[in-house]
């Protein structure tokens, strides 16, 4: 499989894994892991930020990618092959429908910032 029809695939899985996560099926533990994985996929402020050459990247190329390997081992063959199926084409142009789910995430980035600079001065 090349880097296009990974990037392809990734597009499905990231919206699966939450609509596997939403789903009344999902085991606990797998649903624990899919919480992390889609906060993680939509977070605006990456582990290893973009702007560092080569290592800014690893987080878009292996480590999500392998978290989202991880959770899809977690979730039921048959469940997740129905989560994919709803999956398909619900990011539609490349971009969430629901922008505002990032909000959350833009807000506890901001609190853990204004932490680190009270802690600073």
């Amino acid at each position: 499989m090349n880097l296009k029809e990974r990037a392809k695939k990734l597009k499905t899985d990231i919206p699966a894994v939450f609509l596997a996560l939403k789903d009344k099926r999902t085991p606990w533990y797998a649903k624990i892991l899919a919480a992390a994985v889609v906060a993680y996929a939509l977070s605006p402020i990456d582990l290893i930020p973009d702007f560092i050459p080569v290592l800014g990247y690893l987080d878009d190329v292996i480590i999500l990618p392998a978290l989202i390997a991880l959770c899809i081992k977690c979730i039921p063959k048959d469940l997740f092959a129905d989560c994919r199926v709803r999956a398909q084409g619900m990011w539609g142009d490349g971009k969430p429908a629901k922008w505002y789910y990032a909000i959350p995430f833009v807000l506890i980035w901001l609190v853990i910032i204004a932490l680190i600079v009270v802690a600073l001065i």
